[in-house]
């Protein structure tokens, strides 16, 4: 089975970083090396970005400016941490990556697509995941999941604004089925988890290519 790079999406609370981490110690239990990362995140750059664009003190924030860091986010941390670590052989996984850019700032804040494909390219050198697997859950079930008080940001946003990123990411996913898993959230955790596994054993029995 090739080194992938495996990206996780979804809206808030759908648990999507719960799945990315049992599907790295899956693979590492197969005896693969395993970079887990996130996004916003990872290079201690892309970090201090993430607290910028996280914190919700930070609402007079404009879409633009959103956008923009995420991707100077993203530029660190494809070219300091995924890009090495796939050319060393390693399994990359992200919990989100530009696919999150697409839902959020497209679908949800209106930045025109076009824009944001342009930058992104930019921004990834190229990259483009291997396999996504979108955990996809009603927007009301997974705020339900965030403690009011531990909102940051983006969680803190109207559940109309959610409905419009779960949208953008079913719409997304619908016209990229060539590396697009949809997964059921309101399964229970060890369900999701197999469904995962199952597709990661299909690929590997196949040696098939994303």
């Amino acid at each position: 089975m090739k080194k992938m790079f495996i990206t996780f999406e979804g809206i808030e609370g759908c648990g999507k970083s719960t799945q990315a981490k049992l599907l790295k110690k899956y693979l590492i239990e197969k005896g693969h090396k395993v970079l887990l990362t996130r996004e916003p995140g990872g290079p201690q750059i892309s970090e201090k970005i993430r607290e910028l664009l996280l914190d919700p003190f930070n609402k007079e924030m404009l879409p633009e400016t959103e956008m923009l860091l995420y991707m100077a986010s993203r530029s660190q941390h494809t070219g300091e941490w995924i890009i090495p670590a796939l050319q060393k052989g390693k399994f990359v996984i992200s919990d989100r990556y530009y696919d999150s850019t697409i839902a959020y700032q497209g679908a949800a804040r209106k930045i025109d697509l076009n824009i944001i494909n342009t930058i992104t390219k930019y921004a990834t050198y190229g990259l483009v995941p291997d396999i996504t697997f979108l955990i996809d859950l009603p927007a009301e079930v997974g705020l339900s999941r965030i403690s009011p008080d531990k909102a940051d940001r983006l969680e803190q946003e109207s559940l109309e604004f959610h409905q419009r990123v779960r949208k953008g990411f079913l719409n997304f996913a619908e016209n990229n089925k060539n590396r697009y898993v949809i997964i059921d959230g309101k399964d229970n955790i060890e369900d999701i988890q197999k469904n995962i596994i199952k597709k990661m054993s299909i690929l590997e029995d196949s040696n098939e290519d994303f």
